[in-house]
């Protein structure tokens, strides 16, 4: 019987290596399950390094690693050199503590995050890890070696949102190309002031990578779930607004609805991918995204 990780999302379990860890496990062993119980996995979808194993398959193709992982067995398709460089972007700024029913952004984010590292490394990939924001840059550079995943989630759980997304930053100095195939992800509320985040967004995408922006929303700050009079505070700046809801709704949810969709726009313009995740959603929605975007590059 499949565990359902949705019952282990609480932010103390979260917040530990072993709690983490063991959530992108259930999340990813079961999305694999049901990749490898069909026989089509989508369109242009293929599971790039491994299937299940089936009767009369020759037992020395077997994968013990991933036997012992996961407790499935799957056979290696192919021995080719299929290794990329996959790449993590986590906005750390406060606006990222916006908790719905319990579950803030940064912790949604953690578990996201982990759930694709853990994926990646599964496929033999380097992965690596940056956290910014205006007063601190937190960096794993990327590697295969055996320990990575371990130093990814140490440095993944300690990740708090404070202050505001830097204006300007020596950041792309500091995530240098790694010669390989790399595929990055900058996950993110796309909450900015005077387009500090967009920029950078567009300042790493390269003809050699591919760039997939993850925006993280709240329900309720999609749908302005809200009633009679409520004082909103901006988590970065600490400014508050007394708003009536039922007036302010219909002119937030249009003036979202166009700035979200000029931002898709432009980054599909410029090659950038863009997918929209709401707190209340499946995560393993992204590891489908994962393996279409890293298919791209090989």
């Amino acid at each position: 019987m499949k565990q359902d990780y949705r019952q282990l999302l609480e932010p103390k379990i979260i917040n530990s290596i072993s709690g983490l860890s063991l959530i992108a496990r259930v999340i990813v062993d079961g999305y694999l399950s049901g990749l490898h119980q069909s026989r089509r996995v989508g369109v242009g979808l293929e599971f790039s390094q491994y299937r299940g194993y089936e009767p009369g398959d020759d037992m020395r193709l077997l994968d013990w690693k991933m036997l012992a992982r996961s407790g499935r067995y799957y056979i290696k398709q192919s021995e080719i050199e299929t290794h990329i460089t996959v790449k993590f972007i986590v906005d750390a700024s406060k606006s990222m503590v916006h908790t719905e029913k319990s579950l803030s952004k940064m912790d949604y984010v953690k578990v996201l995050t982990a759930s694709l590292a853990h994926l990646a490394q599964s496929q033999g990939d380097a992965i690596g890890l940056y956290a910014l924001n205006d007063t601190k840059i937190k960096t794993i550079r990327p590697t295969v070696q055996k320990q990575q995943y371990k130093r990814f989630l140490n440095e993944l759980i300690q990740i708090e949102g404070h202050g505001q997304w830097p204006e300007k930053s020596d950041f792309l100095h500091q995530m240098p190309n790694s010669g390989h195939k790399e595929l990055l992800f900058f996950i993110t509320d796309m909450y900015e002031s005077d387009g500090e985040l967009t920029r950078m967004i567009q300042n790493l995408k390269t003809k050699r990578n591919e760039l997939v922006v993850l925006h993280i929303m709240g329900k309720d700050e999609l749908e302005f779930n809200y009633q009679g009079y409520v004082i909103f505070e901006d988590l970065e700046t600490g400014a508050k607004v007394k708003v009536d809801t039922k007036k302010a709704k219909e002119l937030y949810l249009r003036s979202l609805t166009k700035k979200m969709s000029a931002m898709n726009n432009g980054f599909l313009s410029q090659g950038i991918g863009y997918q929209l995740f709401r707190l209340n959603e499946p995560i393993s929605e992204v590891l489908q995204l994962f393996l279409k975007r890293r298919k791209s590059l090989l």
